[in-house]
């Protein structure tokens, strides 16, 4: 059944700017409009959003936001962060807002406050992290924890992973974070090889505390332990649960005091603001991850208060949309100009592609548009010597988002001004191209004859008008980390809302788990 946006007089008018639009570039657009740059881009908890170097124009935009009234996106917004059930099919609330607003308002969710449990899980995270610095946490061998090993899977091990190596300038020193995932045990093996087993503390993360790979990485981890020299007795302070289901944690073998809860309400790829985020805290401190929790507020307030024309999420949101639904765009590139953010891509991957690859409305009825486009990516320039070829001369469209951070935490100036110009280059030969006649030039000048000039010209034609949007971060620190995060979260969301389906289940990831438990006893 198609979307009943898709029959609007405003949905009309967008497939015919598409067409106009199609017959113009970015640089046209750019000379009719002086004003462009500062007219497309908007600052917010030191974050700046450029997106005047994609395909639109103001009428163009003002369409895309009539788009946003027709379904009601500013009540959805409000559902949100009231915690109504907007996670259909589960009958939940979907409140990770409510893990970071640090003006302790009360919220009523099912008759009772839950920013008193948010405020006592925050508590135990700080006691957990104060008993570690204080090297009070000893294991078996009667020595501190300094290595910390987080076991688990999708949201418990993406999330905390990327910011934890994002914010590797704020880890606090004696000790280490490491992160396990795959099911495959060469992954937790090849780890614990280089491990000490006395001061190694693991934390096992899962909603259900039924997840395949993350108790088969902790059954491991267990034996591990009691081959290095633990006994029943002492396996218990070598583990933390984080979990929605305390009493298997239990029934595990975990103290009681060892463990850690979060609720239904938090989406496992929303989760890093939870307890999920333990060992983000440990590696950082709890200021720093105050401070992260700080920057996503922000973003919280300016998606839940700005007008929807100077909204980041939103205009994220409405460029992707613009060229999934009106130019047959399949994919989206995640290019960051910071070695730290090199997770980033991944962690997207799961936000974007879990919350939004459905074919279902919420109404039941079978989805015929797209939906979600495949979320890919590297860290720049390490991408720019891998397929930034198909970006400046393939023949797929494949709208980019940059992000760079325009101050560097090392001295070396002269290195991250490379770094940045790698990134400002990339921007203006997407924008720009190059002709064929320039390309000719550009041989001549560099000593070809005529001959071999004009043979090798058509070669380095680039057609350029490659749409992207370029973020820029005034440093990389836990407030505008957060921030940038909570961009995107807010981003699926209201592509959801466009596309009339729920962001907040991942019943597609159900069937392979079912198969695998039929499929291992006959191998």
């Amino acid at each position: 059944m198609p979307h009943p946006l898709f029959n609007t007089s405003c949905y009309s008018a967008l497939l015919t700017q598409a067409q106009a639009l199609s017959c113009q570039t970015i640089l046209d657009l750019f000379s009719q409009d002086p004003e462009r740059s500062q007219r497309f881009s908007i600052e917010n908890e030191g974050l700046i959003f450029d997106f005047s170097k994609n395909l639109i124009d103001k009428k163009t935009l003002n369409l895309l936001l009539e788009l946003t009234d027709l379904v009601e996106l500013k009540q959805g917004i409000t559902q949100l962060f009231s915690g109504e059930k907007i996670n259909s099919t589960e009958q939940r609330a979907v409140l990770h807002t409510a893990l970071r607003d640090q003006t302790k308002q009360s919220l009523s969710l099912h008759g009772s406050d839950i920013s008193a449990s948010i405020t006592g899980m925050q508590k135990k995270i700080n006691e957990i992290c104060q008993k570690i610095q204080d090297q009070a946490w000893l294991g078996f061998s009667k020595k501190p924890i300094t290595n910390i090993v987080n076991i688990g899977i999708g949201g418990s091990d993406l999330g905390p992973k990327m910011v934890v190596d994002a914010l590797t300038p704020y880890h606090l020193s004696g000790r280490r974070c490491h992160f396990v995932s795959n099911l495959d045990i060469s992954h937790i093996s090849d780890l614990l090889s280089t491990l000490s087993a006395g001061t190694t503390l693991f934390i096992v993360t899962s909603k259900t505390f039924s997840t395949a790979e993350t108790l088969s990485n902790a059954n491991f981890a267990k034996q591990w332990l009691l081959q290095q020299g633990a006994t029943q007795e002492t396996l218990a302070s070598h583990f933390i649960a984080v979990t929605s289901c305390p009493e298997k944690a239990i029934a595990f073998g975990l103290h009681p005091e060892h463990i850690l809860t979060f609720s239904d309400w938090v989406g496992g790829r929303f989760s890093l603001w939870s307890a999920v985020g333990l060992p983000i805290a440990l590696a950082i401190g709890m200021p720093a991850f105050y401070a992260l929790l700080s920057g996503a507020h922000q973003m919280d307030q300016h998606f839940y208060t700005q007008i929807f024309e100077k909204n980041i999420p939103i205009l994220l949101a409405l460029m992707s949309f613009w060229y999934t639904q009106f130019f047959n765009s399949k994919t989206q590139a995640i290019l960051p100009y910071d070695y730290r953010l090199k997770h980033f891509p991944a962690y997207l991957q799961q936000l974007e592609m879990e919350s939004n690859g459905k074919s279902v409305q919420c109404n039941n009825e079978k989805i015929d548009y797209p939906t979600c486009p495949i979320i890919w990516g590297d860290i720049g320039t390490n991408s720019q010597h891998s397929f930034h070829q198909l970006l400046h001369q393939g023949t797929h469209f494949n709208p980019i988002d940059f992000i760079v951070t325009l101050n560097p935490h090392h001295e070396h100036l002269h290195s991250h001004k490379q770094l940045l110009a790698n990134c400002f280059a990339q921007s203006q030969a997407l924008l720009q191209g190059c002709t064929e006649q320039q390309a000719l030039a550009r041989l001549l000048k560099q000593g070809y004859s005529e001959k071999e000039a004009t043979q090798l010209a058509p070669h380095l034609v680039m057609p350029g008008n490659r749409p992207h949007n370029l973020i820029s971060l005034h440093k990389l620190t836990p407030s505008h980390l957060g921030a940038l995060i909570a961009a995107y979260e807010h981003k699926v969301f209201v592509l959801g809302r466009l596309w009339n389906i729920n962001s907040f289940d991942q019943w597609g990831v159900e069937l392979g788990k079912i198969l695998a438990n039929d499929i291992l006893p006959t191998l």
